[in-house]
C-alpha cells in the first residue's frame, strides 16, 4: 500500500525541469530567492563554496543574456544549464545545476566565470544556439545512459594522456566551444581553428570528473571536472569546468564548456548523477 507521502509526490518531467531553470534565472535577476519553489533545507553552493541562498552572484547580477543551453535529467530530477548573465561591467558565464524533488528545489550548484573588457579571451559563439546541441538524436543512433557516460569520459582520458587521437571518438564535423569561444573542430567563425585530433593538448594526469547530469532524451552528458595540476593555470591552480558532450552513434558531436581557474584542491561537494 502506498504511503501518503508517496501518493502526493509529484514527478518533474522535461517541461517541469525546463521551467525550474526559467524560474531560477528570473528569480536571480530579480534578486528574489524567496520566489522560488524551495525545499525547507535547500542547499546552495557557488564556486564550490556553501553560501546562504541570496548571497554571491545573487547580489550582483543585473540581467540575463540571450544564450542558454539546458541539460535535463528526468531520471535523476536534475535541471542544469549554461546561461549567459550580466552584472555591472562583466558578462557572466554561469553554470547551474538544480536538484528537484516533489517539484521543489532541494539543491543548487553553480559556477561563475566573468568576462570583462580586459579579458584576453572573449566569446564569439554565444549569439545563437550552438550547432547540433539541440538536434534530436537520430532514432538509429540512440544510446543508453551508461553508454553516453562511457563515451563522455573518454574525453577525460584524452586529457589525462595529452591526446584525443586514440581514445576519444569525435564525429567528423564535431567541434568544441569553451567559455563561449570556438576553440577547435568544424565550423570555426575565424579564419582557422585546429582540428580536434590535431590540436595541442596539455597533459592532465590529475584530472577528476564527476557526472553532473545526463540528458538521455537529447544525448548529452554534463561533467564537472577539475583538470588538476598542469603548471598552466598559475601556482596551485586548476581549471574547474562544467562541460557538456552531445553524443550519438558512439561519437561526440559537440562540446560546450563554461569554466574558471580555481585553487588546485577545489572539490565538487555534490554526489555524482551517474
Amino acid at each position: 500500500m502506498f504511503s501518503a507521502s508517496a501518493a502526493q509526490a509529484q514527478p518533474c518531467d522535461r517541461e517541469c525541469l525546463r521551467g525550474m531553470i526559467t524560474k531560477y534565472v528570473e528569480a536571480l535577476v530579480a534578486h528574489s530567492p524567496q520566489s522560488l519553489p524551495l525545499a525547507p533545507n535547500v542547499r546552495f553552493t557557488e564556486d564550490s563554496r556553501e553560501l546562504p541562498l541570496g548571497e554571491g552572484v545573487w547580489k550582483t547580477v543585473t540581467r540575463a543574456g540571450s544564450f542558454r543551453q539546458d541539460y535535463l535529467d528526468v531520471r535523476r530530477g536534475i535541471a542544469a544549464s549554461h546561461v549567459e548573465l550580466h552584472e555591472e561591467g562583466a558578462q557572466l558565464l554561469y553554470s547551474v545545476v538544480l536538484r528537484i524533488a516533489d517539484q521543489k528545489i532541494t539543491g543548487i550548484e553553480t559556477l561563475t566565470s566573468r568576462v570583462t573588457p580586459t579579458s584576453k579571451f572573449r566569446p564569439d559563439s554565444l549569439g545563437k544556439p550552438l550547432r547540433k546541441m539541440n538536434d534530436p538524436v537520430p532514432a538509429d543512433k540512440r544510446m543508453s545512459r551508461e553508454e553516453l557516460i562511457r563515451v563522455a569520459l573518454t574525453y577525460t582520458e584524452g586529457l589525462r594522456i595529452g591526446s584525443f587521437a586514440d581514445v576519444t571518438p569525435f564525429a567528423r564535423d564535431a567541434y568544441r566551444v569553451e567559455n563561449g569561444m570556438f576553440i577547435a573542430g568544424e565550423g570555426c567563425p575565424r579564419a582557422s581553428c585546429p582540428g580536434l585530433y590535431t590540436q595541442r593538448v596539455i597533459l592532465h594526469p590529475g584530472v577528476v570528473a564527476s557526472v553532473a547530469a545526463v540528458d538521455e532524451e537529447m544525448g548529452i552528458v554534463l561533467l564537472w571536472m577539475n583538470f588538476g595540476y598542469t603548471n598552466s593555470y598559475g601556482p596551485n591552480n586548476a581549471l574547474v569546468t562544467f562541460e557538456a558532450f552531445k553524443i550519438w552513434g558512439g561519437e561526440i558531436q559537440a562540446v560546450n564548456a563554461f569554466f574558471r581557474i580555481m585553487p588546485l584542491e577545489t572539490p565538487r561537494f555534490w554526489p555524482s548523477a551517474r
